[in-house]
């Protein structure tokens, strides 16, 4: 929902190749700590009560987060707790942070006693042993707390990681203004909207149906929707198989709008793309339950132009995946590893959850999903249409058994380099998908994965 956390998932350079050293991702072959032990020093293994007793004698713990609630929920949890201090850094977006986070931990010092991580990258700092298993707190007894698939997320291994803050539910977002100019019916399936984009198009050579310059995070989120499962993660056997069924059934719609010139070549999160969703040159986005919040503040020139539809489907049925999303983790070096954690319960699990969706966050927890006050609030920017009906349906139909690569945070940064070639040359998907494929199999095995692909 966050403009910041959004671009972050967009603007994963090759620097990332910092945070994915052959000496951290060995040490992730072993797979995850299951062996309840926290904190650094040979700290015991903690308990429920060490929380409530760490939150009661307080101290002080240090927050990494870009997120804008971030400020307001330390402060609402320092009025709750006065005994403890929690220092709030703001280490930078997405990868930026990832950075850092990485350096520090390599350096044995200097970490955070908790950090937010988006879900894609947990099992990247999980699988090493870099994170606290907040099993050993009685965590794991919050599941049905949560979506089916944010509680996944926060999973790597047998280890559960943190607690899910928010979710991206992908829903249809469309320009409701241009679509009825040119005779345009919300799709319902994924042909419709092929047919869609070639009558927009063809109509008005200028306008386009979405955008996409290739996008590692949407393609990874579009094949999910499709059914697609194209890693998978055992110990340190990695399979990847960008070929399976729900692989070729995106590329089979994708494809023909690629080949046919049907998506306008604009960057996401450039000047020019938040034009063209003013200006109706873009006119639909399948993508996050986040987007309401970067529409109202960033594309000010299409409020009341545009509504929110279910994504369209393969075959009719209800079906979504999760675009977006993090968590808060506890870093193994913190010194005092219960009171970290039940900062984390607090801002994920109890109060902290209010300031978060002030801010216009949307939850992974299923009360507020389900709250009246949420969902039938009507809104402005939609002409008073009550969106959160649209998205939190959809929240309930996320595809289940997804997961992300151990390096994944590498495998969005070398997506240009292969798949976006396809966009370029407006050229069949599939061959560069198989690119990518090579390249990531190439490079699990050179950090000492079994990887096969």
């Amino acid at each position: 929902m966050k403009t910041s956390h959004r671009r972050s998932l967009r603007h994963l350079v090759v620097s990332t190749v910092a945070i994915t050293t052959a000496s951290v991702l060995l040490a992730a072959c072993g797979g995850s700590d299951s062996s309840g032990s926290s904190g650094s020093g040979g700290q015991p293994a903690g308990s429920p009560d060490a929380v409530k007793t760490a939150l009661e004698k307080g101290g002080s713990i240090t927050y990494w987060s870009w997120t804008p609630s971030a400020e307001a929920q330390v402060k609402a949890f320092e009025k709750e707790y006065p005994n403890v201090k929690v220092n709030y850094v703001n280490a930078g977006t997405g990868n930026d942070q990832y950075t850092k986070l990485q350096n520090v931990i390599k350096a044995g010092s200097g970490a955070p006693d908790v950090a937010q991580i988006e879900y894609q990258a947990l099992p990247q700092f999980a699988l090493p042993g870099s994170l606290v298993d907040l099993r050993q707190y009685g965590f794991d007894s919050f599941q049905s707390a949560y979506t089916a698939s944010t509680w996944t997320a926060v999973h790597a291994g047998d280890g559960l990681y943190g607690l899910p803050q928010d979710s991206g539910p992908m829903a249809l977002f469309y320009n409701k203004e241009v679509f009825g100019k040119y005779g345009i019916t919300v799709p319902k399936t994924w042909d419709e909207y092929v047919a869609a984009a070639k009558k927009l198009h063809a109509a008005d050579p200028k306008k386009f149906i979405t955008n996409d310059t290739g996008d590692a995070g949407f393609a990874t989120s579009m094949i999910w929707q499709a059914g697609g499962k194209p890693f998978s993660t055992n110990g340190k056997a990695v399979t990847i198989n960008l070929a399976d069924d729900g692989t070729k059934k995106w590329t089979g719609v994708w494809n023909q709008l690629v080949e046919g010139g049907l998506v306008a070549s604009i960057p996401g999160w450039s000047d020019e793309w938040f034009k063209a969703l003013g200006d109706g040159t873009i006119a639909s986005l399948a993508v996050g339950a986040w987007m309401p919040g970067v529409l109202e503040s960033s594309v000010k020139a299409g409020a009341g132009k545009w509504a929110v539809a279910p994504m369209p489907t393969y075959d009719g049925q209800p079906a979504t995946a999760e675009n977006g999303g993090s968590t808060q983790s506890v870093l193994k070096q913190s010194a005092n590893p219960a009171l970290a954690a039940g900062f984390v319960k607090w801002l994920n699990h109890d109060n902290g959850v209010k300031p978060f969706l002030a801010s216009g966050g949307f939850p992974s927890t299923v009360a507020d999903l389900k709250d009246p006050a949420f969902v039938d609030k009507p809104s402005a920017y939609f002409g008073g249409q009550k969106i959160n009906q649209v998205l939190t349906g959809a929240a309930g139909t996320v595809v289940k058994d997804w997961s992300y690569l151990p390096f994944q945070l590498y495998a969005n940064s070398i997506f240009g380099d292969t798949v976006g070639k396809a966009y370029q040359s407006k050229s069949d998907l599939n061959p560069a998908l198989k690119a990518w494929q090579d390249a990531l199999v190439g490079y699990g095995n050179q950090q000492g994965f079994q990887t096969n692909g």
